[in-house]
């Protein structure tokens, strides 16, 4: 078992996701090492001053520009849209691993009989007019429908069969306006060798093992025990979830740490020994000052992040407005080593503007000349990707 205090523990979590010292990854070509390194980022349509992948990016990426990831989704095709940790952006190469969920609503969809007519007349519509959306397509019938893979299905025919077309595999998100997505054939974009590629790990054990290691792998540290970390890995409960460790100790694919101060054991996969052996040689690095993403991996798991840099954070874009405590759509802010509050930035793109809202310190950090110096520089750069000429400091006024 490996020991570290707790400035090592976030050390080395800080330097593996790049948030530390100078940026690890830079230009398109960071943007996918890092989404390779963590196995996915977390997709969300909501825009504020940036989409959830976005803001992943931006905080690690040197240069990144929103296009980056356009282009690595629906023009290299080297990205694809898929669930995997709930909505989420993966490597194309890691399709096949996701095979039992596509075969599981190809199995769905035979509780209704109905549905393949409905299949007929969305893929000669395709045919005939390329990639399309719900909006794009009136179908012969009426259907309600929930999916197998935690789409929604409502009223609407359309959307329903699109959906579960996805689902299935058949289609692929050819593009996004917004929050409207554009489907077409998927064989059309995935080279066949990974579209027909058979399921990699078919014992069940197997495939969670590996799904625990890819989410090790996206955090750095992670815990044997309940984690918003483990949404959407089917079927995974306590007691798989115990065999899981037990198995992945004894192959020595994962060493256990124990920090200091803490109850819990945390776990790191064995290729990040060297880092952690590098945060035990006292590193120095230069501090940057971050806007955080609210579904980043980084912060999967806020009890975890709560006990190890004592910052407890809620996501309030679904608390009453009555009820939140900061706002809607509030980021938090890292400064080297820790978090050091929060801030509510938002783009308007009408005028150009970036409006940073309003900024909470956390209890004991006091605005320092170094630290607005910081600050500054975090929202210049913020202004930048989200293509606003200036800025408003609207929380000094």
């Amino acid at each position: 078992m490996i020991q570290l205090t707790n400035r090592q523990a976030r050390q080395f979590l800080l330097l593996k996701h790049g948030l530390l010292g100078e940026y690890h990854f830079a230009g398109k070509q960071g943007v996918l090492d890092f989404v390779r390194q963590v196995g996915c980022i977390q997709f969300d349509p909501i825009d504020v001053c940036g989409k959830n992948a976005e803001l992943v990016l931006q905080s690690r990426i040197k240069g990144f520009t929103k296009n980056m990831l356009a282009e690595l989704l629906y023009e290299d095709r080297m990205l694809v849209d898929y669930p995997d940790k709930n909505l989420a952006i993966i490597p194309v190469e890691d399709w096949p691993y996701f095979e039992r969920y596509r075969q599981a609503a190809r199995q769905h969809a035979k509780r209704y009989p109905d549905m393949e007519a409905l299949i007929e007349q969305v893929r000669a519509h395709i045919q005939s007019h390329g990639a399309l959306s719900s909006d794009d397509l009136q179908l012969d019938g009426n259907f309600t429908w929930r999916s197998a893979i935690h789409w929604s299905g409502g009223n609407n025919s359309s959307r329903s069969v699109l959906e579960q077309m996805y689902s299935t595999g058949e289609l692929i998100i050819h593009h996004k306006k917004g929050t409207r997505k554009y489907y077409d054939i998927t064989e059309k974009y995935i080279q066949l060798d990974l579209l027909n590629a058979p399921e990699p790990l078919e014992d069940e054990l197997e495939h969670y093992k590996w799904r625990v290691l890819r989410r090790i792998g996206a955090v750095g540290l992670l815990w044997n025990r309940a984690s918003d970390a483990w949404l959407n890995i089917w079927g995974f409960k306590a007691e798989q979830r115990n065999e899981v460790f037990r198995q992945l100790l004894h192959e020595a694919r994962i060493v256990a740490v124990a920090v200091e101060q803490m109850k819990d054991i945390l776990y790191c996969r064995v290729e990040d020994l060297p880092l952690i052996e590098a945060v035990m040689q006292d590193p120095t690095p230069t501090w940057r000052c971050e806007l955080i993403a609210p579904l980043d991996n980084f912060i999967w798991d806020r009890k975890l992040i709560n006990e190890l840099f004592g910052f407890d954070y809620t996501w309030e874009i679904y608390t009453p407005a009555a009820k939140r405590k900061f706002g809607y759509y509030v980021l938090p802010l890292l400064y080297g080593e820790s978090f050091i509050g929060r801030a509510e930035v938002i783009a308007e793109r009408k005028t150009g503007t970036l409006v940073v809202k309003n900024v909470w310190y956390v209890n004991g950090i006091k605005p320092t000349k170094p630290l607005r110096t910081a600050l500054n520089n975090c929202f210049q750069h913020f202004a930048l990707f989200n293509e606003c000429e200036t800025i408003s400091m609207a929380y000094m006024n």
